[in-house]
């Protein structure tokens, strides 16, 4: 049998959405206070995810020790996968033995940050990352998935997926435009929704359900779980919900948890989030 025809696994391209953890300062122990700070109370909401070292931000001659941040983020149950570098930082980032990435995030994570940039030591934002050292063997895109075992929530999940990764020939321009996926159903704990333009859904996101979108996120009902628009960078994008009692809420990796109380004029009221520069507004959504 061909190689090529292995029915046991498969080599092919591709690229894996990822967090990256922007490094902005050399002081290890005020990024851990800040970090501490952040995820003490919501232990569970970057769980096991995959995120990326991003040093790019440093200022000229400065290092760090990936291999202390490494585990520091692995103290609050994120999952290092790499570093991403400037090639003249490649010389004492290759150390702590991790892999270089290459990130393609929107947002510029490599530009320096302005004198004003009032920006925490740690910044979270996404990205599609691959590895620059070895041919691009990576994971496909992140997909919809239902964390019960029900074949039913499992078949309705695949099918979710194909609708969400299709894409319409927007005309003889060669631009692309993503469909709107739209989830008619609750949304349980446990289960997730990734979309790669905009998402509606119509039925109650649950504690513990997360909704991402590369676009806007519309909710017809309580918001109770994660929403994340925007996910590669897109500043413009924005949530929207007719009862916003949600768990953390993000645009374009900037994120708010259930640690800041929300106001009275938008808790469990219709409201939209956007960005304005890089801030997280909150806005009642007046429907009449």
């Amino acid at each position: 049998m061909s190689p090529r025809k292995s029915p046991y696994f498969e080599l092919k391209s591709g690229s894996v959405d990822t967090l990256l953890f922007v490094v902005k300062t050399t002081e290890l122990d005020a990024m851990r206070a800040e970090l501490t700070r952040r995820f003490e109370a919501t232990p569970e909401f970057f769980a096991n995810d995959t995120v990326a070292i991003d040093v790019r931000r440093l200022a000229d001659g400065e290092q760090v020790a990936l291999g202390d941040i490494a585990r520091l983020l692995e103290s609050v149950r994120m999952r290092p996968v790499g570093v991403v570098a400037q090639p003249e930082q490649h010389g004492w980032a290759a150390a702590a033995g991790l892999p270089f990435l290459e990130a393609r995030d929107r947002r510029g994570a490599g530009a320096k940050p302005a004198a004003e940039d009032g920006a925490s030591d740690g910044e979270l934002s996404n990205a599609s990352a691959t590895a620059s050292t070895a041919p691009q063997v990576t994971a496909a895109q992140p997909e919809l998935f239902a964390a019960e075992t029900d074949p039913a929530a499992a078949a309705t999940s695949a099918a979710a997926t194909v609708s969400a990764a299709a894409t319409l020939d927007a005309g003889a321009s060669g631009a692309r435009a993503e469909p709107t996926l739209v989830i008619d159903r609750p949304l349980r704990s446990g289960q997730r929704i990734y979309a790669k333009g905009d998402v509606v859904v119509l039925g109650l996101v649950s504690n513990g359900a997360e909704v991402i979108a590369e676009g806007n996120i519309h909710i017809y009902a309580p918001l109770r779980g994660r929403a994340l628009a925007g996910v590669h960078g897109n500043h413009d994008a924005r949530i929207f919900c007719t009862s916003l009692e949600a768990e953390l809420i993000s645009i374009a990796g900037i994120y708010r948890t259930t640690e800041v109380p929300l106001a009275d004029d938008v808790r469990g009221k219709p409201a939209q989030i956007r960005l304005e520069e890089e801030k997280l507004l909150i806005e009642p959504l007046r429907l009449t």
